[in-house]
Protein backbone atom coordinates (compact mmCIF):
# COMPACT_ATOMS: atom_id res chain seq x y z
CA UNK A 1 0.00 0.00 0.00
CA UNK A 2 2.88 1.91 0.40
CA UNK A 3 4.48 1.54 -2.99
CA UNK A 4 0.61 2.45 -4.42
CA UNK A 5 0.77 5.37 -2.75
CA UNK A 6 3.84 6.68 -3.99
CA UNK A 7 2.53 4.93 -7.05
CA UNK A 8 -0.76 7.60 -7.48
CA UNK A 9 1.29 10.44 -6.40
CA UNK A 10 5.30 10.67 -6.95
CA UNK A 11 4.64 8.22 -9.90
CA UNK A 12 2.43 10.68 -11.52
CA UNK A 13 4.82 13.72 -10.73
CA UNK A 14 7.42 11.85 -12.07
CA UNK A 15 5.82 10.93 -15.45
CA UNK A 16 5.17 14.75 -15.53
CA UNK A 17 8.67 15.47 -15.02
CA UNK A 18 9.84 12.86 -17.54
CA UNK A 19 8.24 14.29 -20.49
CA UNK A 20 10.39 17.73 -20.37
CA UNK A 21 9.21 20.52 -18.95
CA UNK A 22 6.31 18.73 -17.26
CA UNK A 23 4.83 18.35 -20.53
CA UNK A 24 5.37 22.09 -21.82
CA UNK A 25 7.00 23.71 -24.66
CA UNK A 26 9.12 25.63 -22.93
CA UNK A 27 11.47 24.05 -19.82
CA UNK A 28 12.02 27.84 -17.82
CA UNK A 29 8.36 27.48 -15.90
CA UNK A 30 9.07 24.06 -15.16
CA UNK A 31 13.06 24.75 -13.89
CA UNK A 32 11.80 27.70 -11.34
CA UNK A 33 8.66 25.55 -10.26
CA UNK A 34 11.23 23.10 -9.57
CA UNK A 35 13.64 24.95 -7.75
CA UNK A 36 11.31 26.57 -5.69
CA UNK A 37 10.10 22.79 -4.97
CA UNK A 38 13.69 21.39 -3.87
CA UNK A 39 14.23 24.59 -2.34
CA UNK A 40 11.15 24.23 0.55
CA UNK A 41 12.04 20.47 0.17
CA UNK A 42 15.80 20.90 1.18
CA UNK A 43 14.67 22.62 4.26
CA UNK A 44 11.62 20.81 5.52
CA UNK A 45 13.56 17.01 4.84
CA UNK A 46 15.83 18.27 7.07
CA UNK A 47 12.82 18.34 9.83
CA UNK A 48 10.52 16.08 8.31
CA UNK A 49 11.59 12.79 10.51
CA UNK A 50 11.16 14.66 13.89
CA UNK A 51 7.38 15.40 12.53
CA UNK A 52 6.73 12.03 11.61
CA UNK A 53 7.87 10.63 14.86
CA UNK A 54 5.35 13.33 16.16
CA UNK A 55 2.55 12.53 13.53
CA UNK A 56 2.80 8.64 13.30
CA UNK A 57 3.47 7.62 9.37
CA UNK A 58 0.31 7.54 8.26
CA UNK A 59 -1.10 11.00 8.94
CA UNK A 60 2.61 11.95 7.35
CA UNK A 61 1.20 10.17 4.66
CA UNK A 62 -1.85 12.00 4.08
CA UNK A 63 -0.77 15.27 4.79
CA UNK A 64 2.63 14.68 2.27
CA UNK A 65 0.22 13.35 -0.76
CA UNK A 66 -2.12 16.04 -1.44
CA UNK A 67 0.69 18.23 -2.70
CA UNK A 68 1.22 16.34 -5.61
CA UNK A 69 -2.55 16.58 -6.85
CA UNK A 70 -1.90 20.58 -6.37
CA UNK A 71 1.08 20.73 -8.00
CA UNK A 72 -0.46 19.00 -11.09
CA UNK A 73 -3.49 21.15 -11.13
CA UNK A 74 -1.18 23.79 -11.63
CA UNK A 75 -0.07 22.62 -14.86
CA UNK A 76 -3.69 22.05 -15.92
CA UNK A 77 -4.39 25.75 -14.74
CA UNK A 78 -1.34 27.28 -16.91
CA UNK A 79 -2.38 25.27 -19.69
CA UNK A 80 -5.80 26.85 -19.69
CA UNK A 81 -5.02 30.36 -18.35
CA UNK A 82 -1.11 30.75 -19.81
CA UNK A 83 -1.18 33.97 -17.02
CA UNK A 84 -0.71 32.10 -14.43
CA UNK A 85 2.93 30.92 -14.06
CA UNK A 86 2.93 32.24 -10.62
CA UNK A 87 0.49 29.29 -9.57
CA UNK A 88 2.41 26.67 -10.77
CA UNK A 89 5.78 28.21 -8.69
CA UNK A 90 3.88 28.67 -5.23
CA UNK A 91 2.40 24.95 -5.94
CA UNK A 92 6.00 23.73 -6.08
CA UNK A 93 6.74 25.70 -3.04
CA UNK A 94 3.99 23.67 -1.31
CA UNK A 95 4.50 20.64 -2.88
CA UNK A 96 8.34 20.80 -1.75
CA UNK A 97 6.76 20.83 2.29
CA UNK A 98 4.36 18.01 1.49
CA UNK A 99 6.83 15.91 -0.12
CA UNK A 100 9.45 16.16 2.60
CA UNK A 101 6.40 14.69 4.64
CA UNK A 102 5.50 11.90 2.38
CA UNK A 103 9.43 10.51 1.82
CA UNK A 104 10.44 10.97 5.33
CA UNK A 105 7.12 8.59 6.09
CA UNK A 106 8.06 6.13 3.16
CA UNK A 107 11.85 5.97 4.30
CA UNK A 108 11.35 5.03 7.59
CA UNK A 109 8.73 2.40 7.01
CA UNK A 110 10.60 1.01 3.84
CA UNK A 111 13.33 0.49 5.65
CA UNK A 112 12.31 -0.23 9.53
CA UNK A 113 9.83 -3.43 8.28
CA UNK A 114 11.83 -5.76 6.55
CA UNK A 115 14.75 -8.15 8.51
CA UNK A 116 18.00 -7.23 7.97
CA UNK A 117 18.09 -10.15 5.58
CA UNK A 118 15.10 -9.04 3.42
CA UNK A 119 16.00 -4.90 3.20
CA UNK A 120 17.21 -5.33 -0.38
CA UNK A 121 14.55 -7.57 -1.55
CA UNK A 122 11.79 -4.73 0.66
CA UNK A 123 13.23 -1.70 -1.20
CA UNK A 124 13.23 -3.46 -4.52
CA UNK A 125 9.68 -3.98 -4.11
CA UNK A 126 9.01 -0.88 -3.60
CA UNK A 127 10.99 0.97 -5.87
CA UNK A 128 9.25 -1.18 -8.57
CA UNK A 129 5.79 -0.26 -7.42
CA UNK A 130 6.65 2.99 -6.61
CA UNK A 131 7.81 3.56 -10.66
CA UNK A 132 5.13 1.61 -12.03
CA UNK A 133 3.56 4.77 -11.57
CA UNK A 134 5.55 6.86 -13.62
CA UNK A 135 5.55 4.15 -16.29
CA UNK A 136 1.86 4.03 -16.37
CA UNK A 137 1.59 7.57 -16.34
CA UNK A 138 3.92 8.33 -19.19
CA UNK A 139 1.92 5.37 -21.28
CA UNK A 140 -0.82 7.87 -20.80
CA UNK A 141 1.07 10.77 -21.95
CA UNK A 142 2.26 8.38 -24.87
CA UNK A 143 -1.02 7.71 -25.46
CA UNK A 144 -3.21 10.73 -25.38
CA UNK A 145 -0.54 12.44 -27.51
CA UNK A 146 0.50 10.05 -30.04
CA UNK A 147 -0.76 11.35 -32.96
CA UNK A 148 0.44 15.24 -31.79
CA UNK A 149 2.29 17.14 -33.33
CA UNK A 150 3.02 19.65 -30.85
CA UNK A 151 5.43 20.78 -28.50
CA UNK A 152 3.72 20.20 -25.42
CA UNK A 153 1.06 17.91 -23.99
CA UNK A 154 -2.96 18.73 -23.95
CA UNK A 155 -5.53 19.21 -21.05
CA UNK A 156 -6.24 15.70 -20.97
CA UNK A 157 -2.99 14.63 -19.64
CA UNK A 158 -3.11 16.58 -17.18
CA UNK A 159 -6.47 15.75 -15.82
CA UNK A 160 -5.48 12.09 -15.97
CA UNK A 161 -2.49 12.76 -13.88
CA UNK A 162 -4.80 14.39 -11.22
CA UNK A 163 -7.48 11.91 -10.64
CA UNK A 164 -4.88 9.40 -10.17
CA UNK A 165 -3.11 11.45 -7.35
CA UNK A 166 -6.12 12.37 -5.80
CA UNK A 167 -6.62 8.30 -5.28
CA UNK A 168 -3.36 8.37 -3.73
CA UNK A 169 -4.34 10.91 -0.95
CA UNK A 170 -6.86 8.48 0.57
CA UNK A 171 -4.60 5.21 0.11
CA UNK A 172 -2.85 5.39 3.27
CA UNK A 173 -6.11 5.92 5.84
CA UNK A 174 -6.44 1.90 4.87
CA UNK A 175 -3.00 1.13 6.01
CA UNK A 176 -2.78 -0.60 8.81
CA UNK A 177 -1.13 0.83 12.05
CA UNK A 178 2.90 0.38 12.04
CA UNK A 179 2.03 0.43 15.28
CA UNK A 180 0.96 -3.22 15.00
CA UNK A 181 3.26 -4.62 12.54
CA UNK A 182 5.12 -7.72 13.49
CA UNK A 183 8.32 -8.51 10.82
CA UNK A 184 8.37 -12.22 9.12
CA UNK A 185 11.02 -13.53 12.22
CA UNK A 186 8.58 -12.74 14.89
CA UNK A 187 10.00 -9.11 16.00
CA UNK A 188 7.95 -6.57 16.33
CA UNK A 189 8.82 -3.10 14.81
CA UNK A 190 10.03 -0.82 17.16
CA UNK A 191 8.00 1.31 19.08
CA UNK A 192 8.44 5.39 18.65
CA UNK A 193 7.91 6.99 21.86
CA UNK A 194 7.82 11.04 21.49
CA UNK A 195 8.76 13.11 24.60
CA UNK A 196 8.48 16.76 23.44
CA UNK A 197 9.00 18.45 20.26
CA UNK A 198 12.89 19.79 21.46
CA UNK A 199 13.53 16.60 21.83
CA UNK A 200 12.79 15.61 18.74
CA UNK A 201 14.87 18.40 17.10
CA UNK A 202 17.35 17.80 19.29
CA UNK A 203 17.41 14.25 17.66
CA UNK A 204 18.62 15.35 14.37
CA UNK A 205 21.87 16.54 15.92
CA UNK A 206 22.42 13.56 18.06
CA UNK A 207 21.80 11.08 15.10
CA UNK A 208 24.63 12.87 13.29
CA UNK A 209 26.51 13.32 16.22
CA UNK A 210 26.96 9.83 17.09
CA UNK A 211 26.91 8.55 13.56
CA UNK A 212 28.84 10.77 12.09
CA UNK A 213 30.00 8.23 9.29
CA UNK A 214 26.53 9.61 7.66
CA UNK A 215 28.51 12.91 6.41
CA UNK A 216 30.40 10.76 3.68
CA UNK A 217 27.32 9.24 1.93
CA UNK A 218 26.12 13.85 2.09
CA UNK A 219 27.91 14.30 -1.57
CA UNK A 220 25.52 10.63 -2.96
CA UNK A 221 22.38 12.78 -1.58
CA UNK A 222 22.79 15.73 -3.13
CA UNK A 223 24.02 14.17 -6.30
CA UNK A 224 20.97 11.75 -6.79
CA UNK A 225 18.67 14.06 -8.32
CA UNK A 226 21.02 16.23 -9.34
CA UNK A 227 20.81 14.05 -12.98
CA UNK A 228 17.44 14.41 -13.81
CA UNK A 229 17.74 18.05 -14.72
CA UNK A 230 20.11 17.08 -17.63
CA UNK A 231 18.49 13.89 -18.66
CA UNK A 232 14.50 15.28 -19.02
CA UNK A 233 15.05 18.80 -19.46
CA UNK A 234 18.36 19.00 -21.76
CA UNK A 235 18.52 15.63 -23.75
CA UNK A 236 14.74 14.59 -23.79
CA UNK A 237 13.29 18.21 -24.19
CA UNK A 238 15.94 19.61 -26.41
CA UNK A 239 15.80 16.85 -28.91
CA UNK A 240 12.72 15.10 -29.08
CA UNK A 241 8.99 15.99 -29.93
CA UNK A 242 6.31 15.28 -27.75
CA UNK A 243 5.47 11.95 -28.65
CA UNK A 244 9.46 10.68 -28.80
CA UNK A 245 9.35 12.36 -25.42
CA UNK A 246 6.64 10.61 -24.36
CA UNK A 247 8.21 6.73 -25.28
CA UNK A 248 11.55 8.17 -23.91
CA UNK A 249 9.70 8.76 -20.83
CA UNK A 250 8.52 5.50 -20.66
CA UNK A 251 10.86 3.62 -21.10
CA UNK A 252 13.13 5.21 -18.89
CA UNK A 253 10.75 4.71 -16.00
CA UNK A 254 9.93 0.92 -16.75
CA UNK A 255 14.03 0.10 -16.91
CA UNK A 256 13.54 1.67 -13.07
CA UNK A 257 11.69 -1.21 -12.23
CA UNK A 258 14.30 -4.18 -13.27
CA UNK A 259 17.03 -1.93 -12.32
CA UNK A 260 15.78 -1.70 -8.99
CA UNK A 261 15.12 -5.53 -9.12
CA UNK A 262 18.39 -6.61 -9.87
CA UNK A 263 20.36 -4.51 -7.80
CA UNK A 264 17.93 -5.36 -4.91
CA UNK A 265 17.29 -8.99 -4.91
CA UNK A 266 20.23 -10.26 -7.07
CA UNK A 267 22.80 -8.34 -5.53
CA UNK A 268 21.92 -6.76 -2.13
CA UNK A 269 20.00 -9.70 -0.81
CA UNK A 270 22.38 -12.40 -1.43
CA UNK A 271 22.76 -14.14 1.82
CA UNK A 272 24.99 -16.59 0.68
CA UNK A 273 27.75 -13.44 0.85
CA UNK A 274 28.76 -11.27 3.80
CA UNK A 275 26.36 -7.85 4.04
CA UNK A 276 29.82 -5.98 3.86
CA UNK A 277 30.92 -8.13 0.58
CA UNK A 278 27.04 -7.27 -1.07
CA UNK A 279 27.43 -3.33 -0.10
CA UNK A 280 31.28 -3.53 -1.74
CA UNK A 281 29.62 -5.09 -5.21
CA UNK A 282 26.75 -2.49 -5.16
CA UNK A 283 29.19 0.20 -5.27
CA UNK A 284 31.40 -1.29 -8.30
CA UNK A 285 28.25 -1.79 -10.10
CA UNK A 286 26.67 1.31 -9.38
CA UNK A 287 30.38 3.38 -9.99
CA UNK A 288 30.39 1.40 -13.24
CA UNK A 289 27.52 2.35 -14.45
CA UNK A 290 27.95 5.99 -13.87
CA UNK A 291 31.15 6.17 -15.69
CA UNK A 292 29.83 4.07 -18.46
CA UNK A 293 26.59 5.79 -19.52
CA UNK A 294 28.05 9.37 -18.73
CA UNK A 295 30.84 8.74 -21.17
CA UNK A 296 28.19 7.26 -23.70
CA UNK A 297 25.85 10.49 -22.88
CA UNK A 298 29.19 13.27 -23.26
CA UNK A 299 29.01 11.82 -27.21
CA UNK A 300 26.10 13.27 -27.65
CA UNK A 301 25.94 16.24 -25.94
CA UNK A 302 28.96 17.67 -28.06
CA UNK A 303 26.60 17.38 -30.33
CA UNK A 304 23.89 20.13 -29.56
CA UNK A 305 23.91 23.36 -27.71
CA UNK A 306 20.99 25.65 -26.69
CA UNK A 307 21.55 27.66 -29.88
CA UNK A 308 22.15 24.58 -31.97
CA UNK A 309 19.55 22.33 -30.40
CA UNK A 310 17.56 21.56 -33.52
CA UNK A 311 14.44 23.42 -34.53
CA UNK A 312 12.58 20.15 -36.05
CA UNK A 313 13.09 17.81 -32.67
CA UNK A 314 13.88 14.44 -33.29
CA UNK A 315 10.61 11.65 -33.65
CA UNK A 316 10.46 8.14 -33.19
CA UNK A 317 10.61 7.55 -36.81
CA UNK A 318 13.81 8.87 -37.17
CA UNK A 319 16.93 6.62 -37.68
CA UNK A 320 18.82 8.29 -34.79
CA UNK A 321 16.05 7.60 -32.70
CA UNK A 322 16.43 4.05 -31.56
CA UNK A 323 20.54 4.68 -30.36
CA UNK A 324 19.22 8.03 -28.56
CA UNK A 325 16.27 6.06 -26.55
CA UNK A 326 18.80 2.98 -25.16
CA UNK A 327 20.61 6.40 -23.26
CA UNK A 328 17.22 7.03 -21.70
CA UNK A 329 16.89 3.38 -20.48
CA UNK A 330 20.30 2.77 -19.05
CA UNK A 331 19.73 6.22 -16.75
CA UNK A 332 16.67 4.86 -16.05
CA UNK A 333 18.77 1.85 -14.59
CA UNK A 334 21.56 3.92 -13.37
CA UNK A 335 18.44 6.02 -11.44
CA UNK A 336 16.90 2.85 -9.61
CA UNK A 337 20.14 1.44 -8.52
CA UNK A 338 21.67 5.00 -7.08
CA UNK A 339 18.31 5.29 -5.21
CA UNK A 340 18.15 1.57 -3.71
CA UNK A 341 21.95 1.32 -2.99
CA UNK A 342 21.86 4.64 -1.17
CA UNK A 343 18.17 3.42 0.98
CA UNK A 344 20.24 0.00 1.49
CA UNK A 345 23.07 1.85 2.86
CA UNK A 346 21.26 3.50 4.97
CA UNK A 347 19.23 0.83 5.95
CA UNK A 348 22.38 -1.47 6.99
CA UNK A 349 23.14 1.49 9.63
CA UNK A 350 19.85 1.39 11.79
CA UNK A 351 16.99 -0.68 12.53
CA UNK A 352 15.23 1.47 14.44
CA UNK A 353 12.46 3.44 12.51
CA UNK A 354 13.24 6.65 14.37
CA UNK A 355 16.99 7.13 13.73
CA UNK A 356 15.68 6.18 9.95
CA UNK A 357 13.29 8.59 9.79
CA UNK A 358 16.38 11.16 10.34
CA UNK A 359 18.16 9.85 8.34
CA UNK A 360 15.37 9.45 5.21
CA UNK A 361 15.04 13.30 6.16
CA UNK A 362 18.78 14.15 5.57
CA UNK A 363 18.62 12.18 2.15
CA UNK A 364 15.59 14.27 0.65
CA UNK A 365 16.90 17.53 2.22
CA UNK A 366 20.45 16.94 0.51
CA UNK A 367 18.47 15.32 -2.49
CA UNK A 368 16.50 18.40 -2.83
CA UNK A 369 19.10 20.71 -2.62
CA UNK A 370 20.77 19.28 -5.42
CA UNK A 371 17.95 19.10 -8.00
CA UNK A 372 17.12 22.75 -6.92
CA UNK A 373 20.65 24.08 -7.76
CA UNK A 374 20.53 22.37 -11.28
CA UNK A 375 17.28 23.48 -11.78
CA UNK A 376 17.75 27.34 -10.96
CA UNK A 377 20.97 26.63 -13.01
CA UNK A 378 18.81 25.71 -16.07
CA UNK A 379 16.46 28.50 -15.46
CA UNK A 380 19.18 30.81 -16.11
CA UNK A 381 19.86 29.04 -19.57
CA UNK A 382 23.61 27.98 -18.35
CA UNK A 383 25.40 26.10 -21.60
CA UNK A 384 23.86 22.33 -21.70
CA UNK A 385 27.84 21.02 -21.53
CA UNK A 386 28.58 22.50 -18.46
CA UNK A 387 25.45 21.35 -16.92
CA UNK A 388 26.28 17.89 -18.28
CA UNK A 389 29.63 18.29 -16.91
CA UNK A 390 28.72 19.08 -13.34
CA UNK A 391 26.09 16.23 -13.37
CA UNK A 392 28.86 13.75 -14.23
CA UNK A 393 31.56 15.08 -11.35
CA UNK A 394 28.43 14.84 -8.85
CA UNK A 395 27.87 11.52 -9.59
CA UNK A 396 31.65 10.20 -9.58
CA UNK A 397 32.30 12.03 -6.39
CA UNK A 398 29.07 10.89 -4.72
CA UNK A 399 30.20 7.37 -4.85
CA UNK A 400 34.18 8.11 -4.44
CA UNK A 401 32.89 9.60 -0.92
CA UNK A 402 30.69 6.83 0.04
CA UNK A 403 33.69 3.95 -0.57
CA UNK A 404 35.37 4.65 2.88
CA UNK A 405 31.85 4.84 4.41
CA UNK A 406 30.93 1.52 3.28
CA UNK A 407 34.56 0.30 4.20
CA UNK A 408 34.37 1.78 7.76
CA UNK A 409 30.50 1.58 8.97
CA UNK A 410 28.67 -1.26 7.12
CA UNK A 411 28.87 -4.25 9.53
CA UNK A 412 27.85 -8.15 8.90
CA UNK A 413 24.97 -7.03 11.23
CA UNK A 414 23.13 -4.34 12.99
CA UNK A 415 24.53 -4.21 16.92
CA UNK A 416 22.23 -2.01 19.44
CA UNK A 417 24.54 0.46 19.74
CA UNK A 418 23.71 1.07 16.32
CA UNK A 419 20.27 2.27 17.42
CA UNK A 420 20.94 5.58 18.14
CA UNK A 421 17.02 6.88 18.81
CA UNK A 422 16.12 3.54 20.53
CA UNK A 423 18.63 4.51 23.31
CA UNK A 424 17.65 8.12 23.80
CA UNK A 425 13.90 7.17 23.58
CA UNK A 426 14.54 4.69 26.59
CA UNK A 427 13.59 1.49 24.76
CA UNK A 428 17.52 0.13 25.61
CA UNK A 429 15.79 -2.99 26.10
CA UNK A 430 14.42 -3.78 22.91
CA UNK A 431 14.91 -7.25 22.60
CA UNK A 432 17.35 -8.66 19.93
CA UNK A 433 16.20 -12.10 18.97
CA UNK A 434 18.87 -14.33 16.74
CA UNK A 435 16.67 -13.98 13.84
CA UNK A 436 17.30 -10.49 13.94
CA UNK A 437 21.21 -10.89 12.93
CA UNK A 438 22.65 -11.67 9.81
CA UNK A 439 26.01 -12.94 9.61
Amino acid sequence: MLGFTCFMCPGMFNALTGLGGAGRASTTANDNATAALYSTFAFFGFFSGTVNNILGERLTLVLGTWGYSLYIASYLATNIHPGAGDFVVVAGAILGVCASLLWSAQGALMMAYPTEAQKGMYIGIFWAIFNLGAVVGSSVAFGSNFHSTASAVGNGTYVGFLILSLIGVFIPLFMANPANMVRTDGTKVPRVQHPSWKHEFVSLWFALRTDPWIILLFPMFFASNYFYTWQFNDYNAALFDIRARGLNNFVSWTAQIFGSGFIGYFVLDQAKYRRRTRAFAGWVIVTGMVFIIHVWAYFYQRTYTRATAPSVMMDIDNEAFPAHVWLMIFYGLLDSMWQTYAYWLMGAMSNDPAKLAVLAGFYKGLQSAGAAVVSRIDALKIPYMNIFLSTWCLVAAGMIFALPMVYLRVKDHTELKDETMIQISGLQNVEQTPATVEG
